[in-house]
């Protein structure tokens, strides 16, 4: 269960980069020189190395009529001639992100300032664009898809069968939460049309929440929501005509009820689209290059996994647009290839026994692509780069005295780039480098100069590796309790999330934190986390795609051995206070651990946690677990209300009634084994809160004083 990785690394303090620019991806100008941000109500353009700022959007501009406040400019896109800003205001939430709101275009030509899609209801408008010539915007509301004017004129439905459940031009919850996909169409190259997805979701069942406390009678909510063994939404792609609102609709083959297509977009300068198809079990990706004419698609490239492959970032396009880039593993590690259109060759850039984690820069003309990689240690990221026709070696770009993790977002011609830095010990900080020498652009904004006015950490957290029984070698961190003596016995939490969506090892400002309990070390407590196999570390296809139909099974085994190999290893800590703690995916671990393996934790605190596999969403499950066809055992064996007959210790279960993501029934469905099993537990149940638990005065805190003191109850802190 992925639960939004986002809640996880959040709830033990994620980091925040304080620069203006570092929020969101920047926002470069096409000379790779200079970038546009949004500053005081205006538009700038930031022109390194020496920041020099020139006012392209005067705040004036922004002003609309008979208001005297400027628009808050949330988001902003600029036309490829510059003359037109369209600006993103009154944003509102749709499941996890503000993307909807309203929409205004600033006109440099014409000094005017409209808004775009006024006929429409306030904060309705999602993902409006600027068509590639500057003379229309496109934009989703109410799920269907309208271009207009840039003036604002001429407003016309390019979709009109859009309902709750005919879903153009944006996605349903599944294919968000799951897919990462939000933004639902494309314009062509050449402006005339539009690639748009529609999803039918007419046969997903609701799945109704309960609001007992906004009114006097009770209501329900309900959420369109796939669960496991349930169909998804039928999905296909549209290529509407902008001048004739005709939809042609691209013949991919296969059941689009079967399969999936989480990603899509044009090949460029073309009338030509290329797309990913996934089957249901998610073990068989196919790509095909369509004509958006005829709607003919053509097969260039499959590849066949005996678990699950990932979804495709957006490709980059080679050679004149003769070769695209791609990721796999199936070589059993994550490398970057080109692939010839015509589907006859095929080019490994990245050669070696280590994983690309996340590709930054193609650079065509110099030959190069850099990416993050740790071949070392999977804790930690840093900068590789290596030659895009595959004849090269692999370079470190980062330096090496910087240990820890990097991140970085270079300009579109490597002239320069954004470099972020933080680890265990050094707090999140930034610095504007030239990125061909490498060197920071000023001495004062360095990281190295940062670094040594931060303060000095004395009780810094230790990181280390631990073999199991069953010869797994884990990655972990360890905070001790300040003052810490090796001849006392300290009770030890455990922070566990151990699912295929996120890894909680890694070197980063936030290991040996917790926002819950701010004061362990202080308190006395020893504060551990580990990545089992199955974690998305580095460390190739076989560690991470071990878990497959073995959630709640393996990954709790190598969390369970590594833990006794710990406590028979250090002598300072208890066995007799051994805690452990998770949120989501890590409450479902952390309820596996405190009941399939009762003589190692005495004490538990589970959060949003799915207590039975097949209340979860089809997607995330089927892709980890697999189909439940024809049988459900490997989901059952994983679940932890299989196990709760076994509860012996202390249990905290902890879970929002509103919660869309992981439903509040898993909740309940774990109490009535724990209850039909004689088993005291305590609950504590938050009213219409969401899978963060954060709506509501004073919920934060509560949650906070709520985990505190059940952890000092009933593992006690302090030294022994």
């Amino acid at each position: 269960m992925k639960k939004n990785a986002l809640y996880i690394i959040f709830f033990s303090i994620f980091f925040i980069v304080s620069s203006s620019v570092n929020a969101q991806n920047i926002n470069w100008a096409k000379d790779g020189n200079s970038y546009y941000e949004s500053l005081h109500g205006q538009i700038v353009l930031i022109t390194l190395p020496k920041n020099e700022r020139k006012v392209i959007f005067p705040v004036a501009l922004f002003t609309p009529n008979g208001s005297f406040q400027p628009l808050n400019i949330e988001k902003f896109q600029l036309s490829n001639d510059l003359t037109k800003a369209l600006i993103y205001t009154n944003s509102k939430k749709v499941w996890r992100d503000r993307t909807r709101g309203d929409y205004w275009l600033a006109d440099l030509t014409t000094n005017t300032l409209v808004q775009i899609g006024k006929n429409k209801p306030s904060a309705s408008l999602m993902f409006a664009k600027i068509s590639p010539d500057g003379s229309k915007v496109a934009y989703v509301s109410k799920h269907n898809l309208y271009v207009e004017n840039i003036d604002g004129t001429g407003e016309r439905a390019l979709t009109i069968d859009g309902t709750d459940r005919i879903i153009n031009g944006t996605f349903d919850w599944a294919y968000e939460e799951e897919f990462h996909a939000q933004d639902g169409f494309r314009w062509s190259p050449d402006g005339k049309s539009i690639a748009y997805w529609q999803l039918d979701a007419r046969k997903i069942k609701n799945f109704l929440m309960i609001n007992n406390t906004d009114s006097i009678y009770s209501f329900t909510i309900p959420i369109e929501y796939p669960k496991v063994g349930q169909d998804p939404s039928a999905c296909k792609i549209g290529i509407v005509d902008v001048a004739s609102a005709k939809t042609n609709w691209l013949d991919v083959p296969g059941d689009n009820i079967q399969h999936y297509i989480p990603r899509m977009q044009w090949v460029p300068n073309t009338n030509e689209v290329i797309l990913q198809q996934l089957n249901r079990e998610q073990n068989e990706s196919k790509i095909f290059i369509c004509n958006a004419s005829n709607g003919i698609a053509k097969e260039i490239y499959t590849e066949k996994n005996n678990s699950w492959i990932d979804v495709n970032k957006d490709w980059t396009f080679l050679n004149d647009n003769k070769e695209f880039t791609i990721t796999s593993d199936k070589d059993g590690w994550r490398h970057l290839y080109r692939i010839a259109v015509d589907g006859k060759k095929q080019t490994l850039v990245t050669k070696g026994d280590y994983d690309l984690i996340d590709l930054k820069l193609i650079d065509e003309k110099n030959n190069y692509a850099y990416f993050l990689g740790s071949p070392t240690n999977a804790t930690q990221k840093y900068l590789y780069k290596t030659k895009l026709d595959g004849k090269g070696k692999l370079e470190m770009v980062t330096p090496s005295i910087l240990p820890g993790t990097h991140d970085y977002d270079i300009s579109p011609t490597g002239a320069f780039a954004l470099h972020k830095y933080n680890s265990a010990v050094v707090s999140p900080i930034s610095e504007w480098m030239n990125f061909v020498s490498g060197n920071p652009i000023t001495m004062d904004g360095s990281v190295t100069n940062q670094m040594a006015k931060q303060p000095i950490v004395k009780n810094k957290v230790e990181f280390f590796k631990v073999t199991t029984e069953d010869g797994v070698v884990m990655d972990g961190w360890m905070k001790k309790p300040d003052n810490f003596n090796p001849n006392k016995k300290y009770p030890v939490l455990f922070y566990v999330y151990g699912e295929p969506a996120s890894q909680t090892a890694g070197d980063v400002f936030s290991a040996g934190k917790n926002r819950l309990y701010p004061n362990l070390a202080k308190d006395g407590y020893i504060y551990i986390s580990m990545d089992n196999r199955g974690a998305p570390v580095p460390k190739g296809a076989t560690w991470r795609k071990s878990i497959y139909k073995n959630i709640g099974i393996l990954n709790i085994r190598d969390q369970a051995m590594a833990t006794k190999k710990l406590l028979a290893t250090y002598p300072f800590m208890d066995k007799n206070r051994v805690a452990v703690w998770g949120w989501s995916g890590g409450g479902s671990s952390t309820l596996n651990l405190l009941f399939q393996y009762p003589e190692i934790y005495k004490t538990g605190i589970a959060i949003a946690a799915v207590g039975n596999q097949l209340t979860y969403d089809n997607i995330y499950q089927e892709r980890y677990m697999g189909t439940p066809f024809p049988t459900t055992e490997a989901y059952v064996k994983g679940s932890p209300i299989t196990y709760a007959k076994n509860l012996q210790g202390n249990l905290l279960y902890i879970h929002g009634t509103g919660d869309d993501n992981v439903h509040y029934q898993n909740a309940e469905m774990l109490i009535n084994e724990l209850v039909k099993n004689k088993k005291v537990f305590q609950l504590m149940s938050y009213p219409n809160r969401s899978h963060s638990i954060s709506e509501g005065e004073g919920t934060s805190e509560h949650l906070a004083l709520t985990f505190t003191k059940f952890l000092r109850e009933n593992c006690p802190p302090g030294e022994k």
